[in-house]
């Protein structure tokens, strides 16, 4: 179970640290709402909000603004209209995107996205047209801090706890079915294991790799045009570069 990291070119996540900080919280909490208005607002019960909240804590998305978030998914506000869409775009030689988004205006968000690829040179793809080239599954993140330094007995008890595929790079990504991630998050929880981020991920059946220059740079230019939509949480490409 080795190879180049998936995580590192297939999602970015943006860090709350910088001038889109109250952005980047906007879109924590409509996380935690959908999680919460599908499953109720029981962390026990609730795997989907779990790792919404988690995800949430990272960023130090403040305590208030995740119960406000729960409560208000969970029915404390009737005005709470999101949903979750995923987009699906093409770009230059090959490349191919899926972008995630949470709305509580669907036009507004397509529209966005609409005027975002033109500038940058992508292409709104139809329902299906981009996603059978993507697998789902779970991603678990360990911190590199907590790796032995020999790591072949805890990689054995990774695969034990239903790993898939684990890639090594700065820090392991362990990557499992979707309905084997809870499962896998709460047995490496039991080994000490600092887990920087979990959640559910597109993962590029085939990857493709660019050599050409300006392809690379019109990928980029895409990728980070999807990222900078307001509604988009999570952007993944099947490019490796």
């Amino acid at each position: 179970m080795s190879g180049h990291s998936k995580w590192a070119t297939t999602h970015r996540q943006k860090e709350a640290k910088d001038a889109k900080r109250g952005a980047i919280f906007t879109k924590l909490g409509n996380l935690i709402t959908i999680a919460a208005r599908e499953g109720g607002g029981d962390l026990d019960t609730n795997f989907k909000l779990r790792l919404a909240v988690d995800k949430a804590k990272a960023a130090n998305l403040p305590k208030d603004n995740i119960d406000r978030a729960i409560k208000r998914g969970a029915g404390a506000d009737k005005d709470a209209h999101l949903e979750e869409i995923a987009y699906e775009v093409f770009g230059p030689a090959g490349a191919t995107f899926i972008a995630e988004a949470i709305t509580d205006n669907k036009n507004r968000t397509s529209a966005d996205i609409k005027t975002a690829l033109n500038k940058a040179g992508g292409q709104l793809g139809g329902q299906n047209s981009v996603m059978w080239m993507f697998a789902r599954q779970g991603l678990i993140v360990i911190d590199q801090h907590d790796l032995p330094n020999n790591p072949e007995e805890l990689e054995l008890k990774i695969i034990d706890a239903g790993a898939q595929d684990i890639i090594k790079d700065e820090s392991w990504e362990i990557y499992t079915t979707p309905d084997q991630l809870q499962k896998t998050i709460t047995q490496l929880k039991s080994l000490n294991l600092t887990i920087k981020e979990s959640g559910l991920v597109y993962v590029p059946k085939k990857e493709l790799i660019l050599t050409d220059p300006e392809s690379q740079a019109k990928v980029e230019k895409i990728f980070s045009a999807l990222e900078n939509c307001d509604d988009i949480n999570n952007v993944y490409t099947n490019v490796n570069w």
